[in-house]
């Protein structure tokens, strides 16, 4: 398979849908939720997923589409090439701030990250990798990520997760916050990862993630040498929901070790 090939049809296929984005913003958006309030998806992300898959299947009518919206094939497996996108991650974001949300694609084959894309669409920003041949920014290199010690380090975390609750020690992660530099949160899971690999953050933690929300990321942080993985260190799943940290390399050892304990 031609990477190269594959790579150019997926970038161009991206800015195209992030020109339609852009323009939704002239009608009407109809918003309805998932799983509660707070999940939330509207009728520009399920035809972003629609357009996605019906430009793939144009490409190539053997490639499988994991999407989050559901409007292709049900996939059961990553046998074979597997595109898994996210039309719109951070919809809480498109919906009330019209910005700082991010279209994220992961292209597999046989279940191995080849391509991954993370685009901010309002500002036309992209972070992207070919396995084995590095990571860029806008067409620039992006470096491997260099040493610090915890405590320089400034964290992407929910506040949520510092209150008592079903999923994890908040005393831990109180401690985890106390010791690093720096706490943020941005709504969009793609827009921190894309600032891990960049070093804008030195960690994003999760309780819940989807394989969409993660699948290009994981391409693009191991050319840049962040390790991304569960809670429990072991290789994140990209068929099912599960926890998620992503980390500079000197320290996602630390914190999985020292400061995640899961109930």
């Amino acid at each position: 398979m031609d990477l190269k090939h594959v790579d150019k049809f997926a970038k161009e296929m991206i800015f195209e849908a992030g020109r339609r984005i852009r323009q939704s913003f002239s009608y009407d958006l109809k918003i309805e939720t998932k799983s509660g309030a707070n999940d939330l998806v509207t009728n520009v992300d399920r035809e972003t997923e629609l357009f996605f898959i019906e430009s793939i299947k144009a490409f190539d009518a053997t490639h499988k589409v994991l999407g989050e919206e559901g409007m292709g094939e049900k996939v059961h497996s990553l046998e074979g090439p597997v595109w898994i996108i996210d039309p719109i991650d951070g919809t809480m974001n498109f919906v009330k701030q019209h910005r700082h949300f991010f279209i994220t694609i992961g292209f597999y084959v046989d279940g191995v990250g080849k391509l991954g894309y993370i685009f901010d669409v309002m500002r036309e920003d992209l972070f992207c990798a070919i396995a084995g041949e590095g990571a860029w920014y806008n067409g620039s290199p992006l470096r491997k990520l260099q040493p610090l010690t915890i405590d320089e380090a400034v964290i992407g975390i929910n506040a949520s997760w510092v209150t008592p609750n079903k999923h994890i020690n908040h005393e831990k992660i109180i401690e985890l916050v106390r010791t690093v530099r720096g706490t943020r949160s941005y709504g969009s899971a793609a827009m921190e990862i894309a600032f891990v690999v960049s070093g804008k953050l030195d960690a994003y933690i999760s309780m819940r993630l989807a394989p969409w929300d993660i699948g290009g990321g994981i391409v693009i942080a191991k050319e840049v040498g962040a390790i991304a993985t569960n809670l429990n260190g072991q290789d994140c799943d990209l068929l099912n929901s599960d926890t998620f940290i992503i980390a500079n390399p000197y320290i996602h050892h630390k914190i999985v070790e020292d400061y995640i304990e899961e109930k």
